[in-house]
């Protein structure tokens, strides 16, 4: 780097199976979010699948990182979470799942992401946040849920109002006919 500081960069990854319905969440809010213009220093990646592609894109250096993901966690579908993902070097790979490049889990890809920092010296984000989305179905078919679907803008609405802004450790945006909802922390 030559003098001067580094603008910030963020990077905003759209990650799931396609084939699996609501699973491409993440790949459809990321098409969506990079049809718009963003702020300079902002990336929109498709990652699908490629969990391992993700951790090691990450050591070219991103001071946040935004997964945009299918999250079941018994809401409504449709229902958008904003999570503050855990510091890294806390992050452990779940036990007994092995490093497959086509089944990671956003957490076990940070798992590795810290793992490959720690080898090469690199700084993982200062910055992770997941935006999730409760799904309908996660079976085989392609295509999302009408309720998923109707998701996808204000997720992306979501996400441009995250890049510069700190989140709590976790908020929920219940769905609905309205206006995007206020963020709120989860009970």
């Amino acid at each position: 780097m030559t003098g001067g500081s580094a603008r910030p960069r963020a990077l905003v990854a759209g990650v799931g199976n396609i084939f699996l319905g609501d699973d491409g969440f993440g790949v459809e809010a990321a098409r969506a979010l990079a049809g718009r213009p963003l702020p300079d220093g902002v990336e929109v990646a498709d990652i699908g699948i490629r969990g391992v592609h993700l951790a090691y894109r990450l050591l070219d250096g991103y001071d946040t990182l935004v997964v945009l993901d299918a999250t079941a966690r018994g809401g409504e579908p449709g229902t958008l979470y904003v999570i503050d993902a855990a510091e890294p070097g806390s992050r452990q790979p779940p036990d007994g799942v092995p490093l497959d490049g086509h089944r990671m889990s956003p957490d076990a890809v940070l798992a590795l992401l810290d793992t490959l920092c720690a080898g090469t010296g690199a700084v993982p984000p200062r910055r992770t946040l997941v935006v999730g989305c409760e799904p309908a179905t996660v079976e085989e078919r392609i295509g999302l849920s009408p309720r998923v679907a109707a998701a996808v803008p204000e997720a992306v609405h979501l996400v441009v109002g995250l890049i510069g802004e700190p989140v709590g450790d976790e908020a929920v945006v219940r769905p609905g006919p309205h206006p995007p909802s206020p963020i709120r922390r989860a009970p």
